[in-house]
């Protein structure tokens, strides 16, 4: 197996070179909604979140409430690492079961992890490769607005929260500049297939 850990600020492709490696016979995991999974109702997971922020968190239907844990941890720094000191590790259990799952099924397989949290959550799978796509905070911000309907002011706080990209750099093997057109994304993730594709044969050799 050939895993790939890719990650990147908020905004900045990594969806679309996901996409791309997909195409060319790549798994996809995404983080995003591992996090989603781990906190499904009745899991140990959402329960120690209600435990550690009270039942306000939780929607009437016992559904996670989003957008009001949101709101309370945004802003405090205290409360968002008690937070990922419950989620993180779950999500990190159920990404290995994931990734030992792939492994078994096809032992050649190429697994992409996308994980915009690789490293503030200091994801530490045994990568064969990380990835990183950056985009100039201008471009973040502007996809913001214009894809996702967020008004330039939260954007721009939405991009700020992150980790800096020049963090994500110094853990890249590989870096992506997504600042450009979507094709100029696209030929770079198709160069990048034809040199795992190489890296893998010579290992096979």
């Amino acid at each position: 197996m050939y895993l790939i850990g890719l990650t990147g600020g908020i905004a900045s492709g990594k969806s679309t070179v996901a996409r791309r490696l997909v195409e060319h016979g790549a798994i996809h995991l995404d983080a995003d909604q591992l996090a989603r999974r781990v906190v499904d109702p009745g899991t140990p997971c959402l329960r120690a979140i209600v435990d550690e922020f009270g039942e306000d968190v939780l929607r009437p239907d016992g559904t996670l409430d989003r957008q009001r844990l949101g709101e309370l941890v945004f802003h405090d720094d205290d409360a968002r690492a008690r937070l990922n000191a419950i989620v993180h590790p779950a999500v990190r259990e159920l990404s290995a079961r994931l990734i030992e799952g792939a492994e078994q099924e096809d032992p050649d397989a190429v697994v992409v992890y996308d994980v915009p949290l690789l490293v503030e959550a200091q994801v530490d799978h045994p990568f064969d490769l990380v990835v990183v796509t950056s985009a100039p905070k201008r471009a973040q911000v502007k996809r913001l607005v214009e894809e996702r309907g967020l008004d330039p002011i939260q954007a721009e706080a939405r991009v700020d929260a992150q980790v800096g990209d020049a963090e994500r750099r110094a853990v890249a093997d590989v870096v992506i500049d997504t600042g450009g057109t979507i094709a100029h994304t696209m030929s770079q993730a198709d160069a990048l297939w034809v040199d795992i594709e190489r890296t893998r044969h010579a290992k096979r050799g």
